[in-house]
């Protein structure tokens, strides 16, 4: 695993490349950082060439002055350009990203496909939603940010880690709850806030769903309260072509809780999507 970075909007943004084959970027949520994915990154690096950033505010790079979705979007964009230089103007054996993000991770994507759906592959929206925020949400993010400013973030993780995971997790390995506190607990205050208010403020971006073209991935928890499972299937449906996988033990953190199944579900979208590319 090789550690990269990208200076954008003096501030410097890092990630890591790891394995070869076909591209895939992996975009962590809120209150995380690259290492959310370390189940899946050896399994995935074996075949494809696996691009993790760290996003603005996040692990070990610097906040930007654009904390929007855009913003962070389009720094994703210039990672991508560094490391697949051809994308822009891609030649027929010259293969094209596909893009996967968690929670936040998935409204960043999402703004990404709606500026350059054309570099793209396919993507996927895991326990994500392309729904902008309703009042009731947020209401609950502006008392997250009064309790961040407040309290502090290791408060916050310590309070919040816990509803990410099913009450079976809870019960039977809380030791996962624990690890999510220990790695987090310690994150940017700024950086959360920015991340809830841009949050806030992002579209609905169903539209993007339904004028891509190629495989859209939704992997679903079905005990997830941080994107309900009502709320998540309502989306499926609107892309022409879509793979739906539903987590039956996990909450908002499948990629911890059902990590073989979060893993066999990437790579199976991987394929398919490989294949639906070169068939056309």
């Amino acid at each position: 695993m090789t550690h990269k970075n990208i200076n954008l909007q003096n501030g410097q943004v890092n990630y890591t490349v790891s394995g070869k084959g076909n591209p895939v970027v992996l975009i962590h949520g809120f209150a995380e950082d690259s290492n959310v994915w370390k189940h899946q990154r050896e399994q995935l690096a074996a075949n494809y060439l696996l691009i993790i950033p760290d996003l603005p505010g996040s692990g070990a790079s610097a906040m930007i002055p654009d904390m929007s979705m855009e913003g962070m979007a389009a720094c994703v964009k210039k990672i991508i350009d560094q490391e697949l230089p051809y994308v822009n103007n891609p030649g027929p054996a010259d293969p094209l990203p596909v893009v996967i993000g968690h929670s936040m991770g998935g409204y960043i994507t999402l703004a990404l496909v709606e500026k350059h759906a054309g570099i793209l592959a396919g993507f996927g929206l895991f326990h994500s939603s392309a729904f902008p925020d309703n009042e009731e949400k947020k209401t609950t993010r502006r008392r997250s940010i009064e309790f961040i400013q407040t309290h502090g973030s290791y408060e916050f993780i310590r309070q919040s880690a816990p509803n990410l995971f099913t009450e079976q997790t809870r019960m039977e390995n809380n030791g996962l709850v624990e690890e999510m506190i220990i790695d987090y607990g310690n994150f940017n205050a700024a950086a959360l806030i920015a991340y809830y208010e841009a949050m806030m403020q992002r579209p609905n971006r169903t539209a993007v769903l339904q004028s891509f073209g190629k495989p859209v991935l939704f992997i679903i928890g079905k005990q997830d309260k941080a994107i309900p499972f009502d709320d998540s299937m309502k989306q499926c449906h609107l892309p022409q072509v879509a793979a739906v996988h539903i987590l039956e033990n996990a909450a908002h953190m499948g990629m911890w809780e059902e990590k073989e199944k979060s893993s066999q579900a990437l790579l199976s979208f991987l394929q398919y999507t490989q294949q639906f590319n070169l068939r056309q």
